[in-house]
């Protein structure tokens, strides 16, 4: 698999959202350096090859389209798509939602292309009135996740440079990550909710709400210590469901929000919390995330997408049916069984 994602940053620069031709336009969220973080090969020359497409991945995400310069002179980045047509595989929906947008068309392709790189396709939090997917605005938003993920992997990017004696490149990307973590910390950070978010450039606020993402900082450990803990507060007090986490606290019909829980989301919370001390939390959620998982494997010998964590039975809500099976749930779910010792 790594052999094979790196082959395509090769090819394209990036992992392209799938591996069609009309996917190559926008990529997926950056965990190639995570994946490649499992291996044990120590090959120098494969490790070479490897840190390559890392470096070239992140200038495709750091180019000139998908970055802002904040008033303090920080630079953050957003999700994006250079093609801005109603996607292949949704052109009937995207049709009708840029329809009823009341905007140039193209802008709005271009926010659900944007959207669908993200990974969270659709959620209130690309959504300008945090509801209706016609005013979806994803490109005016420099979220949580990608930001802490691009951290990871400068960070990643650093480590191996100087593991292989390029000790200028080591320092370059020490220091970008040193930047986007004062970055994150100062722009994505609500001391009053004690939570990470969204930043809007176009109102020049932290969007509303509180989700998922705000566990991205403890699990590519950019947060620890006493910032983290209040994190997990949050967390425990308002996306803690009977059946896992919520994605989000609002219901809108869109698929990446509540009352539904990934299977993703609920790793990266639960890594993210042993991470930073906070076990008994970690604990809560996935002892409660494979209740629900093994309640709908009792009753239809299934796994499936998603679920709806406040019910504790299969999910629903997006642009197209439920899908059985799924490797992330199957694989998030090995993984939170055998941490539980299982």
């Amino acid at each position: 698999m790594l052999d094979g994602f790196v082959d395509l940053v090769e090819r394209y620069g990036h992992v392209p959202n799938g591996t069609r031709s009309y996917y190559l336009s926008r990529s997926q969220p950056p965990f190639l350096y995570l994946m490649m973080g499992l291996s044990q090969n120590r090959d120098p020359a494969v490790a070479a090859r490897r840190l390559a497409a890392l470096k070239r991945e992140h200038a495709f995400f750091t180019s000139p389209e998908r970055s802002v310069t904040l008033p303090d002179g920080a630079v953050l980045q957003h999700y994006w798509d250079a093609r801005t047509s109603p996607r292949d595989e949704s052109w009937r929906e995207d049709v009708e939602t840029a329809n009823a947008a009341g905007r140039p068309a193209r802008d709005t392709y271009r926010d659900l292309r944007a959207g669908a790189e993200s990974g969270w396709d659709y959620s209130s939090r690309w959504l300008g009135d945090g509801r209706t997917l016609a005013t979806i605005d994803t490109t005016d938003i420099l979220p949580a996740d990608l930001n802490s993920l691009l951290w990871g992997m400068e960070r990643a990017i650093a480590e191996g440079a100087t593991k292989a004696g390029d000790a200028a490149t080591g320092r370059d990307f020490a220091d970008r990550a040193a930047k986007r973590k004062v970055a994150i910390d100062r722009w994505l950070w609500s001391e009053a909710e004690g939570r990470y978010g969204d930043y809007d450039v176009k109102r020049a606020w932290l969007r509303n709400g509180v989700t998922a993402a705000t566990a991205y900082p403890l699990f590519v450990e950019l947060t620890t210590g006493p910032r983290a803990t209040r994190v997990a507060a949050t967390i425990e007090r308002q996306l803690l469901a009977p059946g896992g986490l919520r994605t989000t606290t609002v219901d809108t019909g869109q698929q990446w929000d509540k009352p539904n829980g990934w299977a993703p989301l609920q790793w990266i919370a639960v890594a993210g919390l042993d991470r930073t001390g906070n076990r008994a939390l970690a604990d809560q959620i996935a002892r409660r995330f494979l209740t629900t998982v093994e309640r709908e494997y009792a009753a239809s010998g299934k796994l499936v997408e998603k679920y709806d964590v406040e019910e504790v039975k299969p999910g629903g809500g997006g642009e197209y049916p439920l899908q059985d099976g799924f490797g992330w749930t199957n694989g998030v779910t090995r993984a939170l069984m055998v941490r539980a010792g299982r």
